[in-house]
């Protein structure tokens, strides 16, 4: 049953069985015995994901400013600053999210006075972020340049603090995140026929749909649409169209926002300016064709550049951000059903495990294999192909082997540490260790965590076997996860997103779930509400496993 099924089955009424002592083989189907042992599977890889995050927190953080407790950029010719685009986008931001989940304590201390040093001594212009020196105690540059503060700020909205409010929800972050919005466009310095927009640079305007078409829906403030709007006709409606007027088109990172973002657009218009929508279908398909026509490879992946005009192939090497671009595509796929764009998403999931393990993605960095195993997952999550489940497992091995000493690209640097490679890049080793966690869990966590907590879910049809193994004796509670994208984004429906962290298994709040313990046939009843807000358990050493069935 696909993952759609399962929420409107889920909606309509669920009750769930749940065991909390391990049945015997004797009542378990050989499907659910298979389950039951995938999912303790499941769990030790839960474990080591998590603990390997938080011996990446742990490390960095040795080496924060002692004065301001900022990260630097990197931890080698840019030891001496923090930067928006860079710490603060792509490092800091999945350390806070590692300590959300590992560590509350930290979470509620560090985590968030380092929000409060990095408000207080970075904002430059208003609340915009400006490079600041930990040797200079002030900014980095004299001057005040506005492009790169500009374009700093956009990072730190889109890969860094998006992303956390997905998950978190209102919080110190998603405050930031909106001041810092604001801001940049109560300054944005470019004129057009559309009104005024931030910057001409595709990498940063394409970060701005995507930002802006989220924002608008969870805050419904409408200026956050209209600024997306100038920004949609600019490139749609006018001669920046980027398959028909780009020279050339940048299909890897720093260029293929646009690309995502347009199509976010586009979803968020069918729903909220029906008439724009209208104006913006053909260019928005001619854009997509145009790109399934000369920027893929005969696996279905992306050149890195090509020249959308002439055809030519300019770079190429193939963009580990294969699934930024099929983000956009399935969305326009979901909103006007073009078998091509789903046709692309698959082909694109089938030849990954055929062609492409321990692929030099980014030249053999942790952050080239962190970026398409994100794009792997979330679209799976749409289009569950099983090859690529089997990839991801594969190549979340090769990623995470570059955290040991071992296999370092450097040998001798940072032996014995959590840290991969010592640049911000090490973020994404996080966040998607993180997103493939979530995957095996299926959205549930643990809380509060402890090293030796190996919790796993598996789907089984209709059911869902969970395994928790413990060393100890263990007090917590298992909270499942909610329809994010519904509760806290408010988005009409749930398109893929860059650094998104996609929804397996979500709790309806206004249903009814039953909680039988299968050994002695006891029933508990609970909302979909104490569900998402977590079962108090207390379990003893062992391994833990309950069945999760939608009843008759």
């Amino acid at each position: 049953m696909s993952l759609f099924k399962t929420q409107i089955a889920i909606a309509c009424l669920s009750v769930f069985i749940l065991s909390c002592s391990s049945p015997s083989g004797s009542d378990l189907s050989p499907e659910e015995q298979a389950a039951f042992d995938q999912a303790r599977t499941n769990g030790q890889l839960v474990n080591e994901g998590l603990e390997r995050c938080k011996n990446l927190v742990r490390d960095w953080l040795k080496e924060a400013d002692p004065t301001t407790g900022l990260i630097p950029r990197n931890l080698t010719d840019s030891r001496d600053f923090w930067n928006a685009k860079d710490a603060a986008a792509d490092n800091y931001p999945f350390m806070v999210l590692t300590a959300a989940l590992t560590d509350q304590e930290l979470f509620e201390g560090r985590m968030k006075e380092m929000l409060k040093n990095e408000t207080t001594l970075t904002s430059r212009v208003d609340r915009l972020p400006d490079t600041y020196s930990f040797s200079k105690k002030d900014f980095q540059n004299p001057e005040v340049d506005m492009d790169d503060i500009l374009f700093g700020s956009s990072e730190y909205i889109k890969d860094g603090l998006l992303p956390l409010t997905e998950w978190l929800g209102e919080s110190p972050w998603s405050d930031r995140m909106i001041g810092i919005l604001d801001d940049m466009w109560n300054h944005a310095p470019i004129d057009t026929k559309y009104g005024k927009i931030v910057s001409t640079n595709v990498e940063l305007n394409g970060e701005m749909l995507q930002a802006l078409s989220r924002i608008y829906w969870m805050t419904g403030e409408d200026k956050y649409l209209e600024w997306a709007i100038r920004l949609g006709d600019y490139y749609l409606l006018d001669d920046q169209h980027p398959t028909q007027n780009f020279k050339e088109l940048r299909l890897r990172d720093h260029g293929c926002e646009v690309v995502s973002g347009l199509c976010e657009l586009y979803a968020t218009v069918s729903y909220a300016r029906p008439e724009k929508k209208g104006e913006y279908l053909t260019p928005i398909h001619q854009m997509l064709d145009r790109i399934l026509e000369v920027g893929r490879n005969e696996d279905g992946l992306f050149y890195n550049v090509v020249s959308p005009q002439t055809g030519e192939i300019l770079n190429e090497g193939i963009a580990d951000n294969f699934g930024y671009n099929l983000n956009g595509i399935y969305t326009v796929y979901q909103l006007d059903s073009r078998q091509a764009y789903k046709d692309a998403t698959i082909k694109a999931l089938s030849t990954l495990n055929t062609s492409y393990r321990n692929f030099d993605w980014e030249r053999g960095s942790a952050d080239g294999y962190a970026d398409a195993i994100e794009g792997a997952l979330n679209l799976y999550n749409r289009e569950p192909v099983e090859s690529a489940a089997k990839w991801v497992d594969s190549e979340i091995q090769v990623m995470w082997s570059m955290q040991d000493s071992s296999h370092r690209p450097n040998t001798g640097k940072w032996m014995n540490t959590g840290i991969i490679e010592g640049w911000h890049g090490d973020g994404n080793f996080a966040r998607t260790t993180i997103m493939y966690c979530f995957w095996k869990t299926q959205g549930m966590t643990v809380h509060p965590w402890r090293a030796d907590l190996e919790p796993g879910v598996v789907k089984i049809e209709d059911a869902y076997a969970i395994s928790l193994t413990t060393k100890d004796t263990w007090t917590g509670k298992l909270k499942f996860d909610t329809k994010r994208h519904q509760n806290i984004l408010k988005l009409p429906f749930d398109w893929p997103r860059i650094n998104q962290f996609p929804e397996w298994f979500t709790a309806d709040p206004g249903s009814k779930y039953e909680l039988i313990n299968v050994s002695l046939g006891e029933s508990s009843f609970y909302t979909g509400n104490e569900l998402i807000n977590g079962i108090d358990v207390q379990l003893k050493d062992g391994t833990h496993q309950w069945l999760l069935k939608v009843a008759g």
